[in-house]
């Protein structure tokens, strides 16, 4: 991002990044809590103004993703209190729109391991080789069959635990927590989501974020 700030932290609307992450889920009533890692030098969070009737907990991460969720899912796990379901959000995807969260909680609840939000793949994607000279084509693969994965992900909370701990223990990496929970053999679903929930990780993808959620207030005041 070209700057000393975390991007979670960047300034955005009249918040951060991480605040308007949060706020889909704080607003949520099927949401009955949120848990968020923390790099262990974090000294922003706690200056964090974030107001909701919800508990709001965190936890240090770890060095990997896996590790920094098995992290929250042990404090989940400890604060759920019979709950069996849990999702995981990316701090830097402030653009999540409630029906989408509302679409992946219905079908999540009738899931006997997993469901993610994802997008169809519309451009045409190359696998590559590394040559003398470069990269070149290596084949053109079939886009009708590729997906984009996006976040939340949505898993019962004793699969996920399961899965993220198999990884862990084996030295798997895992770039989302859909691919953990694969490693173990369950099935995980997908439910279209909007191509809108973005991530952030250039600098021109704050200005696209902003433009998003002004179109979303302006929708909502309609």
């Amino acid at each position: 991002m070209g700057t000393d700030t975390p991007k979670q932290y960047l300034p955005l609307r009249n918040s951060t990044v991480l605040e308007e992450s949060l706020a889909c889920f704080l607003c949520h009533p099927q949401i009955a809590g949120v848990v968020v890692a923390l790099s262990a030098d974090d000294h922003r969070w706690t200056s964090l103004e974030i107001s909701s009737d919800k508990p709001i907990l965190s936890v240090v991460g770890g060095d990997s993703r896996a590790q920094s969720v098995r992290h929250a899912l042990d404090r989940v796990r400890d604060e759920a209190g019979g709950e069996e379901f849990v999702l995981v959000h990316d701090a830097a995807r402030p653009c999540l729109g409630y029906a989408d969260l509302d679409k992946l909680i219905t079908a999540g609840l009738a899931s006997e391991g997993g469901v993610i939000l994802a997008t169809p793949v519309c451009d045409t994607v190359k696998q590559v080789r590394e040559s003398a000279d470069g990269w070149e084509v290596d084949r053109t693969l079939d886009r009708s069959l590729l997906w984009k994965a996006l976040t939340p992900q949505m898993f019962r909370m004793e699969v996920l635990h399961e899965a993220l701990q198999f990884c862990i223990e084996n030295d798997r990496e895992v770039t989302d927590d859909a691919s953990a929970v694969e490693a173990i053999g369950v099935h995980v679903k997908i439910i279209e989501g909007r191509s809108d929930n973005i991530k952030i990780t250039r600098p021109e993808d704050l200005r696209l974020a902003e433009t998003i959620l002004q179109q979303v207030s302006k929708s909502s005041l309609a």
